[in-house]
């Protein structure tokens, strides 16, 4: 990321919070594993570059001087680089999360102004500024950004870590809602970006079991798609080669004619495409109807086939609940008709 700290080349205001997000999340799984990064800086954040030159991803680099907690080995203290330094690293105090979380603010401030929250021509009077003065105002800094932008990557920067965001999962969620709440402007990236898909995904009920990791598998494998009302997504009799799961709207499943069933978010259809063991059983019994316009996640048994093993097994315990669930509902609908209909 370092040649985008540049002042003539600085990135989308809204994809520096993506960004942010994703490093919040990949630096929370390293927490989890009882490690801490303690060298954030856009050098150590990788790009991936499409042919039209836009980033499609970010990688974190150089663990050289990641803190393990669960090593007997001795670790040294104070490594990192200094301009994105938290105070408290520098004064080899006890470390937890929120030192990168600094760290991780510095980076989204210089990519935002093109500058580090400090600068110093000593290393001394760099030191001194870091652990006693306040960073300027981003608003002041750049056009476009927000009130709510600049006191969250300056709360990041707080000298007491008391004041910074709790965790990761607080600073990727606050990122998040930047994007949600319409807090930082849209440019070119008008399409729904990964945080918020992450973030649709995590409510859903279908998901509960997923991990991260496997949740953000599902956000790049899926195709996503939006259906108006009135779409028809399956017909009967035709053979189903692809399933959904509903994140926004509603369904309607009618069988010959008839309504029999109301499907809305959370919930999947056509997953015989994925389980039915033979072609006859993968030919719909019924009819799906788009009755509130919805936006769906969709796979293959291909595509299914390309995930790895882990993510494949939450799917398959998702699916089992979503079976279990529906012959329970066959069961009462026949046991006690009336009440049902």
């Amino acid at each position: 990321m370092r040649s985008f700290c540049q002042p003539s080349r600085l990135l989308p205001l809204e994809q520096v919070v993506e960004i942010g997000f994703k490093c919040a999340m990949a630096l929370g799984y390293v927490w989890r594993q009882g490690l801490i990064h303690r060298d954030v800086k856009p050098a150590n954040i990788l790009t991936a570059i499409d042919d039209q030159g836009e980033i499609t991803d970010v990688k974190l680099s150089d663990f050289g001087s990641v803190l393990n907690f669960h090593s007997d080995a001795t670790q040294v203290h104070r490594v990192g680089s200094l301009a994105y330094m938290s105070p408290e690293q520098l004064d080899g105090a006890t470390l937890d999360c929120r030192a990168d979380i600094y760290s991780l603010g510095a980076v989204l401030y210089h990519l935002i102004c093109g500058r580090p929250p400090f600068e110093a021509e000593t290393q001394g009077a760099l030191l001194n500024l870091i652990c006693h003065a306040q960073p300027l105002s981003l608003m002041g800094l750049r056009e476009g950004v927000t009130e709510a932008l600049d006191q969250l990557v300056r709360s990041a920067l707080a000298k007491d870590r008391g004041q910074r965001p709790g965790g990761w999962e607080e600073f990727a969620q606050a990122l998040s809602a930047l994007i949600t709440n319409h807090e930082v402007p849209r440019g070119r990236l008008q399409q729904v970006l990964d945080s918020e898909r992450f973030n649709l995904l995590r409510s859903l009920e279908f998901f509960d079991n997923f991990g991260d990791v496997e949740l953000w598998e599902v956000v790049h494998r899926a195709r996503w798609m939006r259906f108006p009302y009135g779409h028809r997504i399956y017909r009967r009799g035709q053979e189903g080669n692809q399933f959904y799961i509903i994140c926004q709207g509603e369904v309607e499943v009618f069988r010959e004619g008839e309504k029999v069933a109301m499907l809305g978010t959370g919930t999947s259809v056509g997953e015989m495409a994925y389980l039915a063991p033979s072609p006859d059983l993968k030919r719909h019994s019924t009819d799906v109807v788009v009755s509130k316009a919805a936006t769906v996640v969709s796979f293959t048994p291909d595509m299914l086939a390309q995930l790895k093993t882990e993510t494949r097994h939450r799917f398959d315990t998702a699916f089992i609940r979503v079976l279990v669930r529906r012959l329970h509902a066959a069961h009462e609908a026949l046991a006690h008709p009336r009440r049902i209909l």
